[in-house]
């Protein structure tokens, strides 16, 4: 008789080395870059992580120097691109982005919600003034204190929003407006379809921003127009509005949305 004791536990062991090399990969991603710091960050033994890091190594996920560490490795960014390569939402939405970048002279951005992560700039297209915004395809910024980002939760409601806000004051990334405060802007921004970030994640940092939804109507994206106070005063401000909105319809439509 074929002894089949150990069989029932194989996957779920398998799927625990699989967490743990997924753990290991984010912990880098998050600045950790010896093995002692990314086995506090994850709770991962020394040696096991140590084991699976190595392991990671030899597949490209990590790349490790010695004394500088771990970083991410190139096999990521291979997957990076062709993730980027094969959104819907980035592909369809690249032109549009371009032409609006070219009419206002600034920085856009297209964005999705990352789970209870905050944002994720999914595109980035460079605009012509002699300013630098720090930010980047791939990267994170909290969803209160930023256009992109309360423009992904405009549709939530109030409770939704007060709940998201007080998560981010948790962490201190709620920007420097007040509960109330906030949510009376939400309010004004769900009203009428933008949205502003007024240097509340990044001081000097003015943007504009405007929902992407799908064929069933839910936002599945967001853009926004980013510049410097020195370019983008109240009335600039709202001379994007339409912009932002015309060219976030002009991608939701081609994404199978309402006209």
């Amino acid at each position: 008789m074929t002894d089949t004791t150990t069989k029932p536990s194989a996957k779920p062991l398998a799927s625990q080395t699989l967490f743990r090399g997924l753990d290991i990969v984010s912990a880098v991603a998050d600045g950790c870059r010896t093995v002692r710091e990314i086995s506090e960050r994850t709770g991962i033994t020394f040696s096991t992580t140590h084991r699976l890091a190595s392991a990671l190594v030899q597949i490209r996920y990590l790349h490790f120097e010695p004394r500088k560490g771990y970083r991410l490795g190139s096999r990521l960014v291979e997957l990076g691109f062709l993730a980027y390569r094969e959104s819907p939402v980035t592909v369809t939405a690249r032109p549009f982005l371009e032409a609006l970048a070219a009419e206002t002279q600034d920085t856009v951005h297209l964005a999705a919600l990352d789970d209870d992560e905050g944002i994720i700039y999914l595109d980035k297209v460079g605009g012509k003034r002699p300013i630098e915004v720090n930010t980047r395809i791939g990267g994170r910024k909290p969803v209160c204190s930023t256009s992109v980002g309360k423009a992904l939760i405009l549709d939530e409601g109030r409770q939704a929003w007060k709940k998201r806000y007080e998560q981010e004051a948790a962490k201190g990334q709620a920007g420097r407006l007040s509960l109330d405060e906030w949510l009376a802007a939400m309010a004004t921004y769900a009203a009428h379809g933008y949205t502003y970030d007024m240097a509340e994640n990044v001081a000097g940092i003015r943007c504009v921003g405007a929902p992407v939804r799908d064929a069933s109507g839910d936002i599945v994206a967001s853009i926004s127009v980013t510049s410097t106070d020195a370019y983008t005063d109240e009335a600039r401000m709202q001379e994007v509005i339409p912009l932002v909105q015309k060219v976030a319809r002009q991608i939701s439509q081609q994404l199978g949305a309402a006209g």
